[in-house]
C-alpha cells in the first residue's frame, strides 16, 4: 500500500502543542502503517481518556483538554486516524472505508491494552467511536461526547449534504481556511496548525473521503453496525455520560445532539456552549472541568 508520512518539521512549534509523539507500526492487518497519538499521564493511571477527532482535524484538536484530563491524575490517550496527523496517508481515496478506520482502532485498543476508558468523541470521532464499546464494554466506563452522531441510514440534513457537495468539489480542501472560517476564535497560527499535516493535496486522500463515509444510505457500509451500536447506548450501556453541545453547529448541532442524548441511556442534560461550533473543542477547556466536576474527579 502505497503510502505518505508527513516530515516531522512540518510539526515544530505548533501553538500550545507540546506532546511528545508515540507511534505503533505493529497493528495487524495494517502492513507496518504508522499510527501516531498522544499518550500523555501515568502508564498506572486508574482511568484512560480515549480522544477521537473527526474531519478535517487531527490529534492537536485536543490540545485544550489533554491538560485538564492530567490534573484528575488520568492517563490521555488521543490518536490520529490513518490519513490524519501525524499518522501515515494511504494515498488512494479507495483505502478509506468504514472499517479500515474501526478495525484499526479496535486493533489500537487492544494492542496498548487499554482499560478504564472513557471516550472523548466528536464528529467521526463519535460516528466511528461511538460503534467499538459494544464489542469491548469491560474496557469501557465513561463517555464524554460532542457534536457527533450515530449514522444509521439517513442524511443528517441539509446542512451536511451542502458540506459534502462542497468536501467533494476541494480535492485540495483550504483547511486553514476551513477552521478559521468556521471558528473565529482560532488565531492565524492555530488555524495553520490544523494544515500542518497535509503538504499538499496527495496527503489528503483520508480527508477528502471522510465525507463520502457517512452512512447515508441503509444499504452502506457501517450501518449495521451502527444500528447495533444505537441498541447498546440505548439498552446496555451502564457507564456514566457527559454531553456537551455547540450550539453553532450547522450540520450536527442540537437537534441532532438532542436526538442522540434520547439515545444514550442515563445521559444527563447537555452542556451548551452558546458560542461553539462544530469543533466544540476549541472551547475545550470549560467542558473537560465541567465534565471532570460532574464524575467527582475534580474539587
Amino acid at each position: 500500500m502505497e503510502s505518505l508520512r508527513t516530515p516531522d518539521e512540518r510539526f515544530a512549534n505548533l501553538p500550545g502543542y507540546n506532546f511528545d509523539p508515540h507511534y505503533i507500526d505493529t497493528l495487524e492487518g495494517y502492513d507496518g502503517l504508522r499510527i501516531h497519538y498522544i499518550d500523555e499521564g501515568p502508564k498506572d493511571a486508574d482511568r484512560v481518556f480515549l480522544c477521537l477527532h473527526g474531519q478535517p482535524t487531527w490529534s492537536y484538536l485536543y490540545r485544550r483538554m489533554v491538560p485538564v484530563f492530567l490534573e484528575s491524575g488520568a492517563r490521555v490517550i488521543a490518536p490520529d486516524w490513518l490519513g490524519f496527523g501525524r499518522s501515515d496517508k494511504p494515498v488512494s481515496d479507495d483505502v478509506y472505508t468504514f472499517n479500515f478506520h474501526r478495525d484499526m482502532m479496535l486493533a489500537f485498543i487492544k494492542a496498548l491494552d487499554l482499560q478504564r476508558i472513557t471516550l472523548v468523541c466528536q464528529d467521526w470521532g463519535g460516528l466511528l467511536g461511538l460503534t467499538i464499546p459494544m464489542e469491548m464494554p469491560e474496557r469501557f466506563e465513561r463517555l464524554l461526547v460532542m457534536n457527533t452522531a450515530i449514522a444509521t441510514g439517513t442524511s443528517p440534513g441539509e446542512g451536511f449534504e451542502s458540506w459534502k457537495a462542497f468536501n467533494r468539489s476541494q480535492p485540495d480542501l483550504p483547511i486553514a481556511a476551513l477552521m478559521k472560517r468556521s471558528t473565529p476564535v482560532l488565531t492565524n497560527t492555530e488555524a495553520a496548525a490544523y494544515e500542518a499535516p497535509y503538504p499538499d493535496h496527495r496527503y489528503k486522500a483520508g480527508v477528502r473521503r471522510f465525507p463520502e463515509l457517512v452512512m447515508v444510505a441503509p444499504d452502506m457500509e457501517g450501518v449495521d453496525i451502527s444500528k447495533r451500536a444505537a441498541a447498546f447506548w440505548s439498552k446496555d450501556w451502564t457507564g456514566d455520560s457527559f454531553m456537551a453541545i455547540g450550539m453553532q453547529d450547522p450540520v450536527l448541532g442540537p437537534p441532532i445532539m438532542r436526538d442522540l442524548q434520547k439515545t444514550i441511556r442515563g445521559c444527563p442534560e447537555p452542556m451548551e456552549i452558546s458560542e461553539g461550533g462544530h469543533f466544540v473543542q476549541e472551547h475545550g477547556e470549560q467542558i473537560a472541568r465541567a465534565a471532570l466536576k460532574h464524575w467527582g474527579d475534580l474539587p
